[in-house]
């Protein structure tokens, strides 16, 4: 992933959700790579020209938390976007402690999830920490 463009990675078992949020984000003027799972990311390797990955909590096998906290654990800062169908407070509280910019509830609205990628890129370029926003 050699791009000046930001790149936005998607992470998404349903491919439904992930050709609806690749078309949005290259409409809206980014590189956008997606993967089905943590597992397939992860192989993929290189990591460093990701401006924002916008992933899913509820992956099979790797869980979106437990990927977050693989990459956590490797120094790869990051910023997160966390999507889910499955929302309960337990969730929301988990992927606030997580650092994500912002915690989304499917189904989102399309500006609210491209204000979140903004704002990661902010905190990105910035380096200020995230707040764990909650929209949906």
């Amino acid at each position: 992933m050699s791009q000046t463009v930001p790149a936005i990675v998607v992470i998404d078992d349903d491919a439904s959700v992930r050709r609806a949020l690749q078309r949005l984000l290259r409409a809206a003027g980014f590189v956008v790579e997606t993967f089905a799972t943590g597992r397939e990311f992860l192989d993929a390797g290189e990591w460093t020209e990701i401006a924002c990955l916008v992933l899913d909590i509820h992956l099979p096998g790797m869980s979106g938390f437990e990927l977050q906290e693989h990459l956590a654990v490797s120094g790869a800062l990051i910023p997160i976007v966390f999507i889910t169908a499955h929302d309960d407070a337990t969730t929301r509280e988990r992927a606030t402690r997580a650092g994500s910019v912002a915690y989304l509830r499917k189904p989102f609205d399309q500006g609210t999830l491209l204000e979140a990628i903004g704002k990661a890129m902010r905190e990105e370029t910035s380096g200020e920490g995230s707040s764990g926003e909650e929209s949906g």
